[in-house]
């Protein structure tokens, strides 16, 4: 009979301890949002995971990963001697010449509402 398994505590010294596994759900407890929240952005691989089988799991090192990827930090304050004022680009005062080639420009029609082409079918 095989050892049970169990998470954190190892059979022998010589064995690692497995780290425990969270679902979407527990995951989405702790960061107070939806479990479809959890698997869409694991399923978009914005968010760290793991896959056993067709199951998304989390460790904990996940959950912290998760945390900082998603904390915002305020904008550094910046001193007036450190930073220097932003220079805005000179604003455009030429007006582009008209067309002179023989074309003249397409003329744009819009398409019929699709429902005036259904109303005349029935």
């Amino acid at each position: 009979m095989p050892p049970a398994l169990t998470p954190g505590l190892s059979g022998t010294e010589g064995e690692a301890s497995l780290p425990r596994v969270y679902r979407p759900e527990e995951i989405a407890e702790t960061l107070g949002c939806s479990a479809w929240w959890v698997k869409d952005r694991a399923r978009r691989r914005l968010i760290p995971h793991t896959r056993i089988g067709r199951s998304y799991r989390f460790t904990a090192g996940h959950l912290v990963e998760i945390v900082r990827l998603y904390e915002e930090r305020p904008p550094q304050a910046r001193t007036a001697a450190a930073a220097p004022a932003p220079v805005r680009p000179a604003a455009r005062t030429a007006v582009p010449p008209p067309r002179t080639s023989g074309a003249s420009a397409p003329s744009l029609r819009a398409r019929p509402p699709r429902r005036a082409l259904y109303d005349a079918v029935v």
